[in-house]
């Protein structure tokens, strides 16, 4: 493949994983959800998104009822795991997109089962992929900017301070007030959204999706994402997303410049365990530490306390 089309392509997967990122990184880094079954709302949006492309909607029609589709099964999926343990919500969210890819590969009508199911695009081909892939990446920077600005005016925000405080002390922030199934619940709603637009976006660029490229790997793989660009951090989930995509696609061309003593894609899985257990260990708060809350009240509290230092001094 040409060089530039290539690192335009990686661009694209950048900005698609980079919005998983972020809805992970809303669920696991801000309000402490362990969710190991993220992958089924991307698969859910990229369905959604293919399933309804085939009867002629528009695209930001498709990509919107793709995410509000997503958004539905994680809100159906948090009302009796939220109220389990963390062990055991990360339990079942693993079983359900477990269950659901079993289910699309064994639908042959609207999902086309294993043999998947080929996904009109958005943009006309003009018959130079350098223009597709421009394009893609213009329509995936809009999503993501939108997605980010979403994470961190909610993360900046009295609402990002009360999910922040269940994540630290559940019985405490219950104890002032706050419901936390509620806060979970939407919290889980909005990421997965977020996770089924990507999933839309996916489906569209690749213009075909089957039940195997949804594998539960692609769950760590983004687990691993958040890890090291650094939880609670909207930044460090975009970094991490970049980082980790780079490395991919960076072993995948190896191959064909390097005599390697294992598959390129076993390579991948050594490494990316070498690399994680390298992080726990040295650095558990990821590349970027965990973004401070910027709020009104804050900014007044602290105009205050230096108000008052100062008056004393």
């Amino acid at each position: 493949m040409n060089p530039l089309l290539y690192a335009l392509d990686v661009l694209v997967f950048i900005g698609i994983f980079g919005i998983v990122s972020l809805s992970l990184n809303l669920e696991y880094g801000f309000a402490g959800l362990a969710n190991f079954g993220k992958v089924a709302f991307f698969l859910t949006g990229a369905y959604s998104y293919a399933a309804l492309s085939q009867i002629g909607l528009p695209f930001y029609l498709c990509l919107i009822c793709g995410a509000m589709i997503s958004a539905i099964f994680g809100w159906l999926i948090s009302l009796p795991a939220l109220r389990l343990r963390a062990d055991y919500l990360a339990i079942v969210a693993l079983a359900f997109g477990e269950i659901l890819r079993l289910i699309v590969k064994a639908e042959r009508g609207i999902a086309g089962g294993v043999w998947g199911i080929t996904v009109a695009p958005i943009f006309p081909y003009t018959g130079s992929e350098l223009i597709y892939r421009l394009e893609n990446i213009g329509l995936v920077s809009i999503c993501l900017f939108i997605c980010f600005l979403i994470a961190q005016l909610l993360s900046n925000s009295p609402y990002g301070r009360a999910i922040r405080a269940i994540r630290e002390d559940e019985i405490a922030a219950e104890a002032l007030g706050k419901d936390r199934a509620k806060y979970k619940a939407q919290i889980f709603m909005l990421a997965s959204a977020m996770a089924g637009l990507a999933g839309g976006l996916y489906a569209q660029y690749l213009q075909f999706i089957d039940p195997y490229m949804f594998m539960p790997m692609i769950t760590f793989t983004v687990w691993i994402m958040v890890i090291l660009g650094g939880p609670a951090n909207n930044w460090g989930a975009l970094l991490g997303a970049a980082l980790v995509e780079l490395f991919e696609r960076g072993t995948n061309i190896a191959k064909d410049y390097l005599a390697l003593p294992v598959d390129p894609g076993n390579l991948q899985y050594i490494m990316f365990g070498v690399l994680i257990i390298f992080v726990l260990l040295y650095r558990p708060q990821g590349i970027l530490k965990e973004s401070h809350v910027k709020t009104k009240a804050l900014e007044l509290a602290g105009y205050g306390r230096s108000t008052a230092e100062d008056k004393r001094g």
